[in-house]
């Protein structure tokens, strides 16, 4: 009796892990930039003194799904989406160095190019430093030229630092934000392009992600019937032992 017990309580939890997977790829379906979580599970037989008669569900490794994200075109100067492979350098606010494929560019209020959240973007050597009123542009390799009230040519103000390590060795943070593995800076890829003017959309697929979600909600019930058909087995079985 345990064993159908312990079976369907593998199967309930393994369908609550992914329906709150579905539901916060969901909710990121309009967030800039997004990746979708992946969650995995593989069946694994029960050892013991008894022939292996069930299967339990474990997690196995998740990641995130890393296929591009349609463009959006909006005409606005700092906005900026990678072409193809490649991360946009940030520094988080635990002062490290992470990655991001959001590229709605401002100047923070210390004259830093930042995102939205306030995290500034870094350059080749560090955060990069927007003179007062300059107007920018973003070259598709990443140099930002900055051209001030007077100036009849933009100069040269920085460039972002864009990379591009293996897929397999990228990890999501709580922050959404992507770190290698051993947590070391990676480094700056010159072939990574840029396209101003333009942002990248999640890569959640909403209509995917409700059918999941019915799915998961579809396999929770079933595992819970299953729960209580083993309830009603253990109470018949103790009416008939005490008979």
């Amino acid at each position: 009796m345990d064993h159908l017990i312990y079976t369907a309580m593998s199967g309930a939890s393994y369908a609550m892990d992914r329906q709150a997977t579905l539901a916060q790829n969901l909710a990121n379906s309009s967030t800039t930039g997004y990746r979708a979580d992946t969650v995995a599970q593989r069946a694994v037989p029960l050892r013991g003194q008894t022939p292996g008669t069930r299967v339990f569900t474990l997690e196995t490794t998740t990641g995130s799904d890393f296929t591009p994200g349609p463009m959006q075109a909006t005409g606005r100067n700092l906005d900026v989406a990678i072409q193809g492979s490649g991360w946009l350098a940030v520094q988080a606010s635990d002062g490290n160095e992470a990655y991001t494929r959001a590229g709605s560019l401002q100047v923070g209020s210390d004259g830093t190019l930042q995102l939205p959240n306030g995290l500034q973007v870094q350059g080749d050597g560090g955060p990069i430093q927007v003179p007062d009123g300059a107007q920018l542009e973003i070259g598709t390799d990443g140099t930002i030229y900055g051209k001030t009230p007077g100036q009849k040519t933009g100069t040269t103000i920085g460039k972002l630092k864009l990379v591009n390590p293996d897929a397999a060795d990228m990890v999501k943070g709580t922050d959404g934000l992507f770190r290698t593995r051993s947590g070391d800076p990676a480094d700056a890829d010159p072939n990574v392009r840029v396209a101003d003017g333009e942002l990248e959309g999640s890569n959640v697929n909403p209509v995917d992600a409700m059918v999941g979600m019915i799915d998961a909600a579809r396999q929770f019930e079933l595992q819970t019937r299953l729960l209580t058909t083993a309830e009603q087995n253990d109470q018949k079985a103790s009416a008939l032992l005490s008979a």
